[in-house]
């Protein structure tokens, strides 16, 4: 491991808004935080939303300043990569971001039932093996673990330059009944009428370069 990585991790942990847990209690220990967001960090009752495998934070901080009527928190479990979110939070002043590392399984440590109103999956890797399909972030085995904390009727986001995750999604949610809201093949093959999908990290980018679409849905689980 590189000193900038210690480094990093070391920063992390002077961040008022960054939480995790030793990783050899995650499995068995709650975080004080749990049901206390909106009263103890926040100080307010706006929604709280979900940016899963956030990465460096970019579109957590894109859609924090765009929506300051929400909280934001990006989860990852690479405590390196979220640093530069958390820094650049600090720094702006963004009281409405936080961040969180942590296995995506570990959810219910941090949160209490009904405590999430929207979760965001951008760009989760796609598992793309037979053998990987329960570690796809929309397997039937991690939503039951966002119900555990989405409010009833909250939405699940999914943005993916990856055709076989969008279909497998789609046959996820067909199969469990779950309400799908809305589905688009291509994002920027028309006029875009939410600016939250607009968002582009450094990857989109890249992917969108390279003529690859870019694939949405969103639902909800009641």
């Amino acid at each position: 491991m590189g000193r900038n990585k210690l480094d990093k991790f070391a920063e992390n942990l002077t961040f008022r808004n960054f939480f995790q847990l030793p990783y050899e209690e995650i499995s068995v220990k709650e975080v004080d935080i749990k049901g206390k967001w909106h009263s103890d960090f926040f100080k307010n009752q706006h929604p709280i939303v979900l940016e899963l495998g956030c990465g460096k934070g970019e579109y957590t901080i894109e859609l924090a300043q765009r929506h300051p009527d929400k909280n934001f928190i990006g989860v990852d479990r690479k405590g390196a990569r979220m640093w530069t979110g958390c820094k650049f939070s600090v720094e702006n002043e963004l009281n409405n971001v936080a961040f969180i590392r942590t296995q995506i399984q570990f959810l219910t440590n941090f949160f209490a039932e009904n405590e999430i109103s929207e979760i965001w999956l951008t760009f989760p890797d796609p598992q793309p093996k037979r053998s990987k399909t329960n570690k796809r972030l929309t397997a039937s085995y991690y939503l039951d673990i966002y119900r555990q904390i989405l409010k009833p009727g909250g939405y699940i986001h999914l943005k993916t330059d990856n055709k076989l995750l969008f279909d497998f999604t789609i046959e996820v949610i067909e199969r469990l009944k779950y309400n799908l809201l809305e589905k688009k093949e291509d994002i920027y093959a028309s006029e875009i009428d939410d600016p939250a999908l607009a968002i582009q990290t450094h990857y989109e980018k890249m992917w969108i370069s390279q003529g690859l679409p870019i694939h949405y849905l969103k639902f909800s689980m009641i």
